[in-house]
């Protein structure tokens, strides 16, 4: 899968699980302040990315992230 499927399959599921806007998803939005995500969304992003991508994703890695383009980053490098 390449980075670009990783972005728009990321994207996809934010739209339709979190009903995020697809015009807000840039890889400079911070998660949290700009997208408006919170800790309960993170434990539903986490299980998303495993039944999507099969990735594991600790909590703790994911609360270090402050940008979607950090996210995508981390995703992708899990499943490189």
């Amino acid at each position: 899968m390449t980075k670009q499927e990783v972005i728009e399959t990321i994207n996809k599921f934010l739209v339709e699980d979190f009903e995020i806007a697809p015009e807000s998803l840039n890889p400079e939005k911070k998660i949290v302040e700009e997208l408006e995500l919170d800790s309960l969304d993170t434990v539903d992003i986490i299980v998303r990315v495993n039944e999507i991508f099969g990735v594991k994703l600790e909590k703790e890695a994911l609360m270090e992230i402050k940008t979607l383009g950090e996210f995508y980053d981390l995703v992708y490098s899990r499943i490189a």
